[in-house]
């Protein structure tokens, strides 16, 4: 007898990390680090399940979870194995349905949904083949890759024919670049000393520590208060030196000419990327911003909701680096569409991951794209935050400032139980008492 999806249940988790203002930022100053949680079962008698989530900063997780439900009609009944053979069947099948698709279309919390659902079914996927998710991935064949991914909306860019022969080109030295990933890692950045709300004695203490810790890039919030910006930048740089590269974020924070006035009274401190200076779906602002800010770089993509907003960036050089989010966009699959597209136009690859359990979920990601699609780490790195790992079964694992490989079966999504039941909104009891 074959085995079925039997049933998703879902969990409203929010952390109150607002508390000590961790995540805090010139749009956003009072986060609360969420997830919209998802367990999918199944009929067979081995307590595997798939677990995944979307991410939110609190008020409207309630929202996200109720999308998430919303989808366990099309899961519930469904063949196991054929499933998850045909992962991307499934997500044409959740993505193309012809009503929820009026409510996006590919984008908002109904395209996090699919993610969530999508990231928890390659969750179950790799932990029944025994392997990361990362892994998976990469020992897979061309074909099997591009029959992952929708091409609709692609082709003027991107082709399967092309998608084919960017990853036939990298297939030669997989082993050995998966070799060099388990021995070495992947470079890290972190974000954890520039919360906007700190003071500058914790910005300064835990910028020192990040380049004790073996970091070579950091991250500072910008855009409330010029003035600030400048006083922050400099401290910053007084005490990681001149070999260190500080990237900023705004936080969608401006309009074109207020980003480009901006970052000039900012540029002597050699800013090595701008992230997010305007809206996320103004392709052609970031175009305009770009041109004007070099050589300061310009990073975009955490709220890049869907392929083609990726697409349009890269086809406007309105980005140096592609930021990728691996609960933004329709997980998995639609991010391996984003990493072809990157490696067809040479842009690097520097995911997001401020956010619980992001960290977990896009090392997978950028570890598959060294070995089987750009084949290269140069100028690239994952984003880092020190929040909230403690939570997970299989927690990203740090040394001298890289992200070392995963090597547990899954996608390192799962969250220990006793936390679920702690953080549960708004009955748990950390939101109870």
């Amino acid at each position: 007898m074959s085995a079925h999806i039997t049933g998703v249940s879902t969990h409203d988790i929010r952390f109150p990390t607002s508390r000590e203002l961790d995540g805090s930022d010139a749009m956003n100053p009072d986060p609360d680090y969420s997830a919209a949680y998802v367990v999918i079962h199944t009929d067979v008698d081995d307590g595997v399940a798939g677990h995944g989530f979307a991410f939110t900063i609190g008020r409207g997780n309630d929202i996200q979870v109720t999308a998430i439900q919303a989808l366990e009609p099309f899961l519930v009944g469904r063949r196991l194995e054929e499933t998850l053979e045909d992962l991307g069947g499934l997500w044409r099948d959740l993505v193309h349905d012809s009503q929820l698709r009026w409510l996006g279309p590919e984008k908002g919390v109904v395209h996090m949904a699919v993610s969530a659902v999508i990231n928890a079914l390659w969750d179950l996927k790799a932990k029944r083949a025994g392997k990361p998710v990362w892994r998976l991935l990469a020992e897979m064949t061309p074909e099997q890759i591009v029959d992952l991914v929708d091409f609709r909306y692609l082709t003027d860019a991107l082709t399967r024919d092309d998608a084919l022969a960017i990853l036939r080109a990298a297939e030669p030295g997989r082993a050995e670049r998966t070799a060099y990933l388990l021995d070495h890692g992947y470079a890290a950045y972190t974000t954890s000393p520039g919360w906007l709300g700190y003071s500058d004695e914790k910005l300064a203490r835990l910028a020192r520590h990040a380049v004790e810790d073996g970091f070579t890039q950091i991250k500072l919030k910008v855009g409330a208060d010029l003035d600030d910006d400048i006083r922050r930048m400099q401290l910053a740089r007084d005490v990681v030196g001149d070999d260190i590269r500080i990237a900023l974020d705004a936080n969608q924070r401006w309009d074109v000419r207020p980003a480009i006035d901006w970052l000039k009274p900012l540029a002597p401190f050699s800013p090595w990327w701008i992230e997010e200076p305007t809206s996320p779906d103004d392709i052609l602002a970031h175009a305009t911003i770009r041109k004007a800010v070099t050589p300061i770089k310009v990073a975009t993509g955490e709220h890049g909701q869907n392929r083609v907003l990726f697409k349009q960036l890269l086809q406007a050089d309105a980005i140096d680096i592609m930021q990728i989010d691996a609960a933004r966009v329709g997980g998995v699959n639609e991010n391996v569409a984003n990493l072809l597209l990157a490696a067809k136009f040479g842009v690097p690859v520097c995911p997001h991951a401020g956010g619980v359990g992001l960290c977990e979920l896009v090392q997978h990601l950028s570890m598959f794209d060294y070995v089987a699609v750009s084949g290269t780490m140069d100028d690239r790195v994952i984003e880092y935050v020190d929040h909230l790992h403690e939570h997970f079964l299989d927690p990203v694992r740090l040394n001298k400032g890289r992200y070392l490989a995963p090597t547990a079966p899954g996608f390192s999504s799962e969250i220990h139980a006793d936390a679920l039941d702690e953080y549960a909104f708004p009955d748990g009891p950390v939101w109870s008492g």
